[in-house]
C-alpha cells in the first residue's frame, strides 16, 4: 500500500514538475528536438503544450529542417509563414502526407493556379544530395499544349555529391531503402495550397546494363472526373570518376491509365484537384504510397485485359461476319 502511494506521489510530482517549467524552457529545450509528427502529437497532451506548439517560428524551423529547399527561397519562406489557417503549421499539414487518391472528388472552389512552385529535396542515407526550388508558369500556350513535364536540370547538367555511389547487384535494393524524395507543389496565388507529389520512397529502381546509371522512380496517384492518372517522378543517378554519386535528372510527368502523356492543360486539372482536395494524416505514408501505387498498377492491368478481350471479341465478330458474307456470296452464286 505504501509502495503504491509512493508511486502515485512520484507520478504527480513529475507531472507537476513539467507543468512548473517555464514555457520558454519547454519550447527551446524540449519542443525544438521534435519532428513535425511528434510535435503535433505533443500538442494533444495538454493545454499548455497545445498553446506553445502553435508557435510559427517552431513550425518554420521544422519545415526548413524537413525540406531544406523551403529555406533557400525568400519568397517561399514568406509564403509558408503566411500560409492560410495556421502559417507554417498549416503548410506542414499539407506537404507532409502523401496524396489521397480520392481527394479529387472534392470540386475546387477556385480557378486553376497561374503559377506553380516546386520545392524538391532528395536525401540518401539521411544526407541531403539535391535541393532546388523552381517556378513554373501555367498560362502560356506552350505549357498548356505541350506534354506536361517539369525538369529541374538541363539535359547535360549534373549535380555532384559527396556520397559514394552504390555498386554491384545490391545497388537497386540499396536505393529503394535509402533514397527519399519530397516534391512539394505549391500554389502561390489564390487560396495558397500545397501537396506532396512523391511516394516518399521509390516504387521502382532500374539499373542500365551498359552505362551503370540508376533510374529511381517515385509516383503518386491523382484523381478527377476523368479518372485516375499517375504522377511519376524520375531521378537518374550516375557515378563520377571518383566513384561519388551525381544526380543527372530530376523530372516529373503525368500519364493516364493507357500510358499516354497528359498535356499541361489536362495535367493542371488533376494537380488543381490534388491541391484543393482532402489530405491524408501522414501516418504510415511510405506503406500507404506503395499500396496506392500497387492498386493503380492492378487497375491498369485489369483495364488492359478488358481492352484486349474487347478487341478479341471485335476481331472474332469481324471474322465471323466476313465468313458469313463469303458463304452467303457462294450460296448466291451456286443457286443462280
Amino acid at each position: 500500500m505504501q509502495l503504491g502511494a509512493t508511486a502515485t506521489t512520484t507520478e504527480q510530482g513529475g507531472a507537476a514538475g513539467f507543468s512548473a517549467l517555464h514555457p520558454d524552457i519547454i519550447k527551446s529545450h524540449v519542443l525544438t528536438r521534435l519532428d513535425g509528427p511528434a510535435l503535433a502529437s505533443a500538442a494533444c497532451c495538454s493545454a499548455t503544450l497545445r498553446h506553445i506548439s502553435v508557435d510559427d517560428k517552431l513550425w518554420s524551423d521544422i519545415c526548413h529542417s524537413t525540406w531544406p529547399s523551403t529555406a533557400s527561397s525568400p519568397r517561399l519562406s514568406h509564403l509558408i509563414s503566411n500560409f492560410p489557417d495556421g502559417g507554417a503549421r498549416a503548410f506542414f499539414s499539407h506537404a507532409f502526407p502523401v496524396v489521397v487518391a480520392d481527394g479529387g472528388s472534392v470540386r475546387p472552389s477556385s480557378n486553376p493556379p497561374a503559377e506553380l512552385i516546386s520545392a524538391v529535396d532528395i536525401f540518401y542515407k539521411g544526407k541531403l544530395i539535391f535541393s532546388k526550388v523552381q517556378e513554373t508558369e501555367t498560362v502560356t500556350g506552350w505549357f498548356r499544349c505541350s506534354p506536361f513535364r517539369i525538369d529541374l536540370l538541363d539535359p547535360k547538367d549534373v549535380v555532384p555529391t559527396r556520397v559514394k555511389h552504390p555498386e554491384g547487384d545490391g545497388a537497386c535494393a540499396e536505393m529503394i531503402d535509402d533514397m527519399v524524395l519530397s516534391w512539394i507543389l505549391i500554389d502561390p496565388t489564390g487560396r495558397r495550397r500545397a501537396v506532396n507529389l512523391s511516394s516518399h520512397k521509390p516504387v521502382a529502381v532500374q539499373r542500365h546494363w551498359l552505362s551503370g546509371e540508376v533510374q529511381v522512380r517515385y509516383a503518386s496517384i491523382l484523381a478527377a472526373d476523368q479518372g485516375h492518372v499517375q504522377c511519376g517522378i524520375v531521378v537518374t543517378c550516375g557515378a563520377s570518376e571518383g566513384g561519388e554519386m551525381q544526380v543527372g535528372e530530376v523530372s516529373v510527368e503525368m500519364e493516364d491509365m493507357d500510358g499516354n502523356h497528359l498535356t499541361g492543360k489536362d495535367s493542371l486539372v488533376f494537380l488543381h484537384r490534388a491541391l484543393e482536395g482532402r489530405k491524408g494524416t501522414g501516418k504510415n505514408r511510405v506503406d500507404e504510397g506503395q499500396r496506392r501505387y500497387t492498386k493503380y498498377v492492378e487497375m491498369k492491368r485489369e483495364r488492359r485485359e478488358r481492352k484486349l478481350r474487347a478487341e478479341s471479341a471485335l476481331d472474332m465478330f469481324c471474322v465471323a461476319f466476313g465468313i458469313s458474307l463469303f458463304v452467303g456470296f457462294c450460296c448466291f452464286i451456286l443457286c443462280r
